[in-house]
């Protein structure tokens, strides 16, 4: 990517909300300055409104384009991966000049440990985070474009992190939540969103974008998930996970590779413009390749690279996987495959399944999807340059099983019985 300093285009028409704020960039230390559209850079809009719908002049009913935001980079500090002269500033705050304004009041978001799972080799732990995902990086972003726009509330389609997410966002912030979601939601995401006081609307899935469009249009909402036929989602969203890279990079320096879990590729993409902009402003000397990491019961990102194409829909197939396991990908994706050089894998569940148990072993929990990571880097069996990060999405509380089996059996509390079944683990052997 290039992230020239140099002025931007002439700032083209969009949309406008008579009743949203125009807030001043004085107000915030970022140094966002406008939206710029992914389908052709010299398509920009004012910052505000935040788009939610891509970008309208170049998107068409073949093709969704997202929009991206574009900084004043002349004027990031020289330290900016010590935190720009703001000592003790921590999480995304710590980031702040390269972020849209963060209108919205944290909770502790960011900052999640790199743990060295073997020589070279580092876990991203992204459970670490106030709900335990990765999405607590996207939804202080996306609460606060919802302020921005002066909305009472956002909706949100979601039966996984992205709703236990913004329900907390939401509530932090002193906005109402609404979650359209499915009756088979994990036990611990239900929860979370019982616990934040969100209205909970379990409905068939293919009815949840309709619905989200009525109570935008109806009640004003902000939505923080996706309104077009191929992903777009927020426009401000995914430089949230722009500081996973300005973390990997602060800790360990610029990574061969980083191997990342994959649905419609917002994580992706935030992690590569990371990569790109610190490239750009001279921190880094590298830009790490990425690898997304798809479940092969879907794949539409392996897909559309593998067919040369921005987008396209796919069949998906039953996996546990249920958070990365998407109809359709996102532009973003292929962006950020194609800016890095890296490759698009499919793993099935076997692999996801001995990733999750390898983790396990090493004393993390993470859920299946959370797994692809790893289980992509063993995929490829030492093809990439060191050193790697697979980054960890969530917590193993989040699978769609997680609560509901059985708690053990009572035991014979009897030292013969108990030493029986210690030796049957195979302690004490040998």
């Amino acid at each position: 990517m290039s992230i020239s300093a140099s002025a931007l285009p002439p700032e083209s028409a969009a949309p406008t909300d008579p009743h949203a704020p125009v807030l001043p960039l004085s107000s915030s230390p970022s140094l966002a300055l406008a939206q710029r559209s992914l389908g052709d850079a010299e398509v920009t809009y004012p910052l505000w409104p935040p788009l939610t719908r891509g970008c309208p002049r170049t998107s068409t009913a073949q093709v969704s384009y997202p929009v991206e935001v574009a900084y004043d980079y002349a004027r990031v500090p020289a330290d900016f991966l010590d935190g720009g002269g703001r000592k003790g500033v921590r999480g995304l705050d710590r980031w702040a000049p390269l972020l849209p304004p963060l209108l919205a009041p944290g909770l502790g978001e960011g900052a999640t440990p790199l743990v060295e799972i073997e020589g070279g080799v580092f876990l991203k732990d992204e459970s670490r985070n106030p709900t335990w995902s990765h999405k607590d990086r996207l939804n202080r972003v996306t609460v606060s474009a919802a302020l921005g726009a002066g909305a009472p509330g956002v909706v949100v389609a979601s039966s996984g992190n992205h709703g236990a997410s913004a329900a907390a966002y939401a509530a932090r912030a002193g906005l109402r939540c609404v979650v359209l979601g499915s009756a088979g939601m994990p036990p611990a995401v239900a929860s979370f969103l019982d616990a934040y006081g969100a209205v909970v609307l379990p409905v068939p899935s293919d009815e949840r974008w309709p619905l989200t469009e009525r109570i935008v249009e109806e009640f004003g909402f902000h939505p923080v998930s996706n309104l077009t036929p191929f992903h777009t989602g927020s426009a401000f969203g995914p430089e949230g996970y722009k500081t996973v890279a300005y973390e990997i990079v602060a800790d360990i320096g610029a990574p061969g590779a980083v191997f990342v879990p994959t649905g419609y590729g917002e994580l992706l993409f935030g992690i590569g413009k990371g990569f790109g902009e610190l490239y750009d402003l001279g921190l880094i000397n590298r830009i790490p390749a990425l690898y997304s990491c798809e479940p092969a019961t879907g794949g539409p990102l392996a897909s559309a690279v593998r067919q040369g194409v921005p987008v396209t829909r796919v069949e998906v197939g039953a996996t546990d996987a249920y958070g990365i396991n998407c109809p359709v990908n996102s532009f973003r994706g292929v962006v950020a495959i194609e800016r890095s050089g890296g490759r698009a894998l499919v793993l099935d569940d076997g692999q996801l399944r001995a990733a999750q148990a390898e983790l396990a072993g090493q004393g993390m929990w993470v859920e299946l999807s959370a797994a692809a990571g790893l289980a992509g880097l063993r995929e490829l069996a030492g093809e990439v340059e060191g050193p790697v990060v697979c980054v960890s999405t969530s917590s193993g509380f989040k699978d769609v099983h997680t609560g509901a089996g059985q708690a053990p059996a009572a035991v014979d509390p009897s030292w013969e019985s108990v030493r029986e079944r210690l030796v049957e683990a195979g302690i004490g052997a040998g």
